[in-house]
């Protein structure tokens, strides 16, 4: 079964006025590779939440976005160090009497000082910590399904597109054998023909013909190649319905039809063979473009 490697999912999960959202976004790569930032509280728990997106996907690069709104246990509201606010206003009133300035002190002169208003950092609550830890959990448990769903769909597509274009390569190579039949003879006779216009009959060894047409004919024999190239595309089928992940067989597999397709070329020396062979190698580029998509 193909799976694509590029995919959306967004699952979002809420309780007691808290709500979790995560998105993910993956996109072609030839390891796996994820990018999250979790809130500062649960920074400890990056590796566990990596590890299980690992369990889903084995290869891709993996984009996480997370929201969480936590409407009851907000951030406390800034205050003000009154403290500090009246020791600046001490020592304000000080530099005009020093300068001999005259006025009342304008707001603007006081919010000057950047440590006049304080954020007073949250107050911990490892229940509520829990609760926001589970809710992120589902909201990923629910990005994830969507994900793969999604990543699922657009594999039966690869899967359609790709298994026509096999069917079109052992379409050729079912061509290259006709060709290839009867070559031996056929080669023989033309030989002979060629030879009988340049030697006269008598001056023929037979038996030095027969020899030069059999080293002939195994240098153009191409059936070893015809039936590896067989096997591998039968491999191939069996890789696309499999239920491993099949992006790394198929991408080497994809490799060893290439080889005995440029070996059926080279050594064919048949123009109708040749052409087979380009229109093989043509889906055989397109099939390659397609699976750097596959996970």
């Amino acid at each position: 079964m193909i799976i694509s490697m590029t995919g959306f999912g967004r699952g979002e999960a809420s309780a007691h006025g808290v709500t979790a959202m995560v998105e993910l976004k993956t996109l072609n790569s030839r390891y796996l590779d994820v990018s999250v930032r979790l809130p500062q509280q649960f920074q400890d728990k990056e590796l566990q939440f990596k590890e299980v997106l690992a369990q889903h996907i084995s290869r891709g690069k993996i984009n996480v976005s997370m929201y969480l709104d936590d409407k009851e246990f907000q951030r406390q509201a800034p205050v003000v160090d009154a403290q500090k606010l009246a020791n600046y206003v001490q020592i304000l009133r000080e530099i005009q009497t020093t300068i001999g300035l005259e006025g009342p002190l304008e707001l603007n002169q006081l919010l000057n000082f950047n440590d006049l208003i304080t954020q007073p950092e949250p107050v911990q609550d490892p229940e509520h910590d829990k609760l926001c830890w589970s809710l992120i959990q589902q909201a990923n448990a629910i990005a994830i399904e969507k994900l793969m769903d999604m990543k699922r769909q657009e594999g039966a597509q690869l899967e359609a597109d790709i298994s026509s274009r096999i069917s079109g390569i052992q379409e050729a190579i079912i061509h290259i054998q006709q060709t290839t039949d009867g070559r031996a003879e056929d080669l023989k006779k033309r030989l002979q023909e060629r030879i009988s216009t340049l030697l006269d009959d008598e001056k023929i060894d037979a038996d030095r013909l027969e020899m030069e047409v059999a080293l002939m004919a195994d240098k153009m024999d191409i059936t070893e190649e015809t039936v590896r190239l067989g096997a591998h595309l039968k491999f191939f089928m069996e890789a696309i319905h499999s239920e491993e992940h099949a992006g790394r067989r198929l991408n080497f597999l994809t490799q060893e039809i290439n080889r005995e397709l440029n070996t059926i070329g080279s050594k064919a020396n048949d123009s109708g063979i040749a052409h087979e062979v380009v229109k093989a190698k043509e889906m055989l580029e397109q099939i390659r473009e397609q699976i750097q998509n596959i996970e």
